[in-house]
């Protein structure tokens, strides 16, 4: 007869059968190979679970739907979901510790808060880029060894060499080098953290995330240093076990791509989307990210340009606090609320385009209340009428006045209007010629 062939069982850690409860005591007591253990107890081990798996093909023991053999004595249970080699029914993932480059000693702390000034910065293209150069190598998987680029050869050394971090970190140590952040908000390049503190020995694991494969989000492209070596492979949403347990943390250092604009993109209808407000860590003294960029510029659309003398760039400074506070300032808000630093509300406004920008000079805001459509359609009549058509000549958007502007509205107003929408990249129904508050608004900035 054939003889199948039998991975090692890592007992579960809530399971109460005899069986289990055993191996994980012996587990437990037996130190490992790498701190003086002995081979031939955990050649023992084998043994016994390749016997105790040579009984159940025999009619002895019990084996579950998915094919996994238990000790003797274990109850038939439901099979957990299948995992990949080396991880399934939280299968023993080694973790190495912090070190330096292969494997030298680290003159620095190794505990207590990172400062992003003394990060790398990469974009999420490098970190993806360096990712895929250990699964086009196949690196095998070692928590002792290490590669050529000087990166450990395990999870978490793989996570270091992707972050491009100046060490190799360990699973206990990763979450330093990031922002945690929601599910909901992985992109490209985001890690996905389970430490196990208990026993980072068991479980422990990190994979980086690549993008989401399927609409639901269920599921996703992870990339991974595991047995017997690196790889690119779908994985469920966060893993394939203690699934709830894994946090997503955003590297620190992160940059936007070279030339791109990572503001809000302005659809059709003219008006920013909203952008999730990435927390108060982000900004004030210290800071350097994306985040800041992105605000420097929103700040900028809004009026803010003479408190920068170059940028905005990632980098936090006084130009950035004191055109923050402008804009705060301009919607009205004192003390606490106009301290130079965006929270929530601040950033909502920035992002949707919505509250006053910033008035020049820092004077009061000269752009007259909007009065509403009904003032701007056919036969209608009025000053505002006549305020709208100065300043679309003053704007350099006149040039369908053959008199005028005037009082009255006429298909000039509307033309000139329409064609002062365009210029905003706006189409369709949005430069239909017909002044509404973000017109208004941007018109009279």
């Amino acid at each position: 007869m054939t003889v199948p062939v039998f991975e090692e069982y890592a007992p579960a850690a809530d399971c109460p059968c005899p069986g289990c409860a055993r191996q994980r005591r012996e587990h437990a007591l037996r130190p490992a190979v790498r701190a003086g253990g002995h081979p031939a107890a955990h050649g023992a081990r084998r043994a016994l679970v390749l016997a105790t798996a040579a009984g159940a093909v025999l009619g002895g023991g019990a084996t579950t739907a998915g094919g996994a053999v238990h000790p003797a004595g274990h109850p038939l249970l439901p099979a957990l979901p299948a995992g990949p080699a080396g991880h399934a029914a939280d299968g023993d993932t080694p973790q190495g510790g912090t070190a330096g480059l292969h494997g030298r000693p680290l003159a620095g702390p190794t505990t207590g808060p990172v400062s992003v000034r003394q990060l790398p910065e990469s974009t999420r293209a490098d970190i993806i880029n360096r990712a895929k150069r250990w699964v086009t190598a196949k690196v095998p998987y070692s928590m002792e060894k290490y590669w050529t680029d000087g990166y450990r050869q395990d999870c978490s050394g793989y996570v270091s060499m992707a972050w491009n971090l100046p060490a190799n970190e360990w699973t206990g140590s990763l979450h330093r080098f990031g922002q945690k952040i929601a599910w909901a908000d992985l992109q490209p390049g985001d890690m996905l953290l389970f430490h196990n503190p208990d026993n980072p020995t068991k479980g422990s694991h990190v994979t980086l995330f690549g993008g989401w494969t399927d609409h639901k989000r269920t599921h996703y492209t992870a990339y991974e240093q595991t047995k017997p070596h690196t790889r690119r492979q779908t994985t469920p949403l966060a893993y394939w076990t203690n699934s709830e347990r894994y946090v997503a943390y955003r590297y620190l250092g992160l940059v936007a791509e070279s030339g791109v604009t990572p503001a809000s993109v302005t659809p059709a209808g003219g008006a920013p989307a909203s952008i999730a407000y990435p927390g108060a860590g982000h900004f004030g003294p210290g800071a350097r990210n994306h985040h800041v960029t992105r605000l420097g510029r929103m700040l900028v659309a809004r009026g803010a340009a003479r408190f920068y003398t170059d940028g905005p760039g990632p980098r936090w400074g006084e130009a950035d606090r004191r055109a923050t506070r402008a804009f705060q300032l301009a919607q009205g808000w004192r003390g606490a609320e106009a301290n130079g630093l965006p929270g929530p509300h601040t950033w909502r406004l920035l992002a949707t385009g919505r509250g006053r920008d910033i008035p020049p000079g820092g004077g009061r805001a000269t752009a007259p209340p909007y009065p509403g459509r009904a003032h701007f359609r056919p036969g209608r009549s009025g000053r505002h009428i006549e305020t709208l058509g100065r300043q679309l000549v003053k704007r350099g958007h006149g040039k369908h006045y053959t008199h005028g502007p005037g009082a009255r509205w006429s298909e000039a107003d509307r033309r000139n209007v329409q064609d002062f929408q365009r210029a905003q990249g706006w189409r369709g129904g949005a430069a239909d010629g017909y002044p509404g508050p973000e017109t208004w608004r941007r018109l009279f900035r």
